[in-house]
């Protein structure tokens, strides 16, 4: 593991979803994860009752694409994720640099959330969306 880039955990993870319902279905119904809509995004369902992942969430992909673009369409031009995950780091701003030195195309760069994680966010070369965090409030 790199140096520059100290990972502390595993910050979040879940599959990016075109058809919210079937994979609600899959996802709580077939497999019996407990999840629930978000207050503030309806079709964003989540749990943070699964050992070993501090965050699970079915992302929309439109709304993946909200948070690296600004809009909800994801560009033609670069492969649609089918999945995504989360690593925070001790130094978001170094982890950025690291990645930015290495020749990544970061879809998002040490951008703060409104609620409050601050995220890098890049694709991995067989295109799970990977995001370089710091979430404050997963921490003990």
């Amino acid at each position: 593991m790199s140096a520059e880039i100290d990972i502390l955990f595993v910050a979040g993870f879940g599959p990016i979803v075109r058809d919210v319902e079937a994979n609600l279905s899959f996802f709580r119904d077939t497999l019996g994860i407990s999840v629930s809509a978000g207050e503030q995004e309806p079709d964003y369902y989540t749990t943070a009752k699964l050992d070993g992942v501090n965050h699970f969430g079915m992302w929309p992909l439109y709304r993946a694409a909200l948070s690296c673009f600004g809009k909800p369409e994801w560009p033609e031009d670069t492969p649609a994720p089918n999945a995504w995950i989360e690593f925070d780091v001790a130094d978001i701003q170094a982890a950025t640099r690291a990645l930015e030195v290495k020749g990544h195309r970061l879809l998002v760069a040490a951008r703060e959330e409104p609620w409050g994680q601050t995220v890098t966010r890049l694709l991995s070369p067989d295109g799970v969306l990977v995001g370089v965090t710091l979430t404050p409030f997963l921490r003990n």
